[in-house]
């Protein structure tokens, strides 16, 4: 396992945000966690939703005063391989699970676990499947809260991989996932919680930029900053479906020639399959020069996605499976129209044609696109309902209160 240091924060710059009800709230509950310690349990430091909340969790917990900690795992290609398979196959992709990667899975659980001095913490948060057997080998039951945060939809998932991963999570004092639709029915699960993820206000992700300095930004892109921009930003990964996103784009085009696309996706190390999709990615969207295929090995960083998010003139998060789909809060976050795939938390954040539009097939995305170009009116009118309805429910400062009240009941 190994220590995450994270920049400080400042509770008091959130204060500003935040509604005075919020405020009131976790001043309750943080006077009532003084002396108590958590730790945050994940697979990667960067790349995806979950690291990226946690650098902004950790850090405001702590200047809240509360005592945090944020672990991960050290892994090879082999467990990641793995573990992959354990996020494709739980939101309902077939696949058999081996014996050879039940070994796997449970070796480098077995691993993390022993180079861990102590463990004393009131509440362990363990963040998905790669380290949920650590219960196993870490039993601090008893001294420990153990909470296990699923950030996938695992409600139809395959039997296999939900039996065995089953068998760790059963034993866990309580379990959240996103939304209740997440949750495989009938399944009996200790203290089943529901909290959305969140995003951070003030990172350098959604800080406010000046639409003129976000156009500066990305022009070193080569992105024409005088005609319409479409942006997804996401893995590259089949269940966001880049390549329908492509397909959509290309049925706008008609309609507007000058259209352009950017797909700007992280890699993380914990996904070895995403270089896979980004070369089919590269291959589907061929000579086209209006598209462009970003990651953050072209110098994209959170200022970057924060400028394309603010200058483009639609967002896309045209999954077919999500687990909440951060990227359709930041984009809503910014004042711009959100265009996002029916599918998990992203019909949860978009109220269809109010503060965003949700869709089902590449053709009703592209045909929802051309009415958002066509009446800029809708899309303002869209972008004010959509900043104001992550103000209220999916800012940082409200997920770290959901957590505060969990840790309270769990104490009674």
């Amino acid at each position: 396992m190994e220590y995450v240091n994270t920049r400080n924060k400042s509770y008091q710059e959130y204060k500003e945000i935040i509604d005075k009800e919020t405020e009131i709230e976790l001043e309750h509950y943080i006077n009532k966690m003084k002396n108590k310690k958590a730790a945050m349990v994940n697979a990667t430091s960067f790349g995806g939703g979950v690291a990226e909340m946690l650098h902004s969790y950790v850090p405001l917990a702590k200047d809240m005063g509360l005592e945090m900690d944020w672990w991960t795992m050290k892994g090879s290609d082999e467990f990641y391989h793995v573990t992959k398979s354990f996020h494709n196959c739980l939101q309902g992709q077939e696949g058999r699970l081996t014996e050879e990667a039940k070994k796997i899975y449970l070796k480098y659980n077995s691993l993390n676990a022993e180079n861990i001095q102590e463990w004393n913490y009131d509440y362990v948060i363990i963040h998905d499947p790669q380290p949920a057997a650590l219960i196993d080998y870490l039993d601090t039951r008893g001294k420990t809260k153990w909470i296990w945060r699923c950030h996938i939809d695992t409600s139809l998932p395959n039997e296999e991989y939900w039996d065995f991963l089953y068998q760790y999570i059963k034993k866990y004092d309580a379990c959240i996932f996103t939304m209740r639709d997440f949750v495989k029915e009938d399944e009996n699960l200790n203290k089943l919680n529901f909290i959305t993820p969140s995003i951070d206000p003030l990172s350098s992700k959604n800080i406010p930029l000046k639409r003129e300095e976000a156009q500066m930004i990305i022009s070193r892109f080569g992105v024409d900053i005088n005609r319409p921009i479409i942006t997804q930003v996401s893995r590259f990964d089949p269940w966001k479906d880049p390549l329908g996103v492509i397909d959509a784009y290309r049925i706008i085009k008609k309609e507007f020639p000058s259209v352009q696309l950017v797909l700007i996706g992280s890699m993380a190390s914990d996904d070895p399959e995403g270089w896979d999709y980004l070369y089919r990615t590269l291959r589907r969207a061929g000579e086209d020069y209006d598209i462009k295929v970003i990651t953050n090995f072209n110098g994209v960083s959170h200022i970057e996605v924060n400028a394309f998010q603010t200058a483009s003139d639609i967002i896309l998060q045209k999954s077919i499976k999500e687990g909440f789909g951060l990227t359709v809060s930041e984009g809503l976050w910014k004042g711009t129209p959100v265009i996002g795939g029916n599918a998990g938390g992203i019909k949860y954040q978009i109220e269809d044609g109010i503060s965003g539009y949700v869709v089902n097939t590449v053709e009703e995305c592209a045909e929802r696109a051309i009415r958002l170009l066509r009446n800029p009116m809708i899309a303002e009118e869209m972008s004010e309902a959509g900043r104001e309805r992550v103000r209220k429910n999916f800012l940082i400062t409200t997920g770290i209160l959901n957590f505060l009240k969990l840790f309270d009941e769990l104490d009674d």
